[in-house]
C-alpha cells in the first residue's frame, strides 16, 4: 500500500492510501480527487487523468510507454513531468508519491 498526495492548482492537498496493484487513477477516482476525470476508465485512451509528478519522484517511476507518451501530447499544458495516472501502478516503492493536478483536463 502506498500513500499518494494530490496537490490541486490552488494548493489544497489530499493524501490517500492506494492498495498495491491498483492504478493511481483508480485510487484517485475511488477517493473523489478533484480534477481526475478518468473518462476512459483507465484504458489509456484519453488524457483526463493527467497529473504532474513532483520532480523528486519523476525519475523514480517507470518510463512512459509509447501509447501514454502519445496521449500526453494532448493533455492540458503538458510538462516534462506529465504522466497519466492510469499508467502508474501502485507498489510499496510509490509510498509518498506527490502529484500535482492540472488546473483543468482536456
Amino acid at each position: 500500500m502506498a500513500r499518494v498526495t494530490f496537490i490541486q492548482s490552488d494548493g489544497r492537498q489530499q493524501t490517500i492510501e492506494i492498495e498495491n496493484g491498483y492504478s493511481v487513477m483508480q485510487g484517485a477516482t475511488a477517493n473523489q480527487i478533484a480534477g481526475i476525470k478518468a473518462e476512459c476508465g483507465g484504458s489509456c485512451s484519453c488524457s483526463t487523468c493527467h497529473c504532474y509528478v513532483d520532480p523528486t519522484w519523476y525519475d523514480r517511476l517507470p518510463w512512459a510507454e509509447d501509447d501514454e507518451a502519445g496521449l500526453l501530447e494532448y493533455a492540458w499544458e503538458p510538462k516534462r513531468t506529465s504522466r497519466l495516472t492510469c499508467q502508474l501502478i501502485v507498489t510499496d516503492e510509490l509510498d509518498g508519491l506527490v502529484l500535482y493536478v492540472p488546473e483543468q483536463q482536456v
